[in-house]
């Protein structure tokens, strides 16, 4: 199969991921909130498909998702995890494609970073919709949503993801090399 389409189909596997994810946690919107569903087929999209499909999918699935399912909303929790998701996949992404090693050191640089830039620019966008459409957006506002009550989320990711890419990596669908991957190409040369 050529790159390009291998990318996008499994671009196209990782937005339907992103669509059917969060009806697993639907019953309960609270923890839906807490475990993040959507941002895991993004965040690897980005890592396995490169940053331009994790960006247009990160952005994409979070209004699709609005326009098939009602859920998230709109505007403004639609329109801001756009930009937020389009982060985590540009971000994650473009470091690890530019990482010498594709090792978990590079997979957890890239994710912390591409998470960090991701809450930051939902927070921006937040602060934009509801300061000129709302009634703005407050610091205490910033940091529930971004981070305590995305706790569960994050460490979720922080988890499930370096897993799948090792598996990932095991298949050799993408490359990831482990420490002693590492060590054996060294005593090799």
């Amino acid at each position: 199969m050529k790159p390009m389409t291998k990318n996008l189909v499994l671009s196209a596997m990782f937005l339907a991921i992103g669509l059917i994810l969060p009806l697993f946690t639907a019953q309960i919107p609270q923890i839906g909130q807490m475990l993040l569903p959507m941002h895991i087929p993004v965040l690897l999209c980005g890592f396995v498909c490169g940053w331009q499909s994790g960006a247009l999918v990160g952005f994409v699935l979070p209004l699709l998702r609005s326009a098939i399912f009602g859920m998230p909303v709109f505007f403004p929790a639609g329109t801001a995890m756009a930009f937020e998701l389009m982060t985590y996949g540009l971000v994650a992404g473009l470091l690890y494609s530019l990482s010498k090693w594709k090792c978990m050191l590079a997979l957890y640089r890239s994710l912390v970073i591409a998470m960090l830039a991701g809450r930051v620019v939902w927070g921006v966008v937040q602060t934009i919709q509801l300061g000129v459409f709302g009634s703005g957006f407050s610091v205490q506002m910033f940091l529930a949503g971004a981070f305590i009550n995305a706790l569960p989320g994050i460490l979720a990711q922080l988890i499930l993801l370096p897993l799948i890419m090792l598996a990932l990596g095991r298949t050799g669908l993408v490359p990831f090399k482990t420490k002693r991957d590492m060590n054996n190409e060294k005593a090799e040369s």
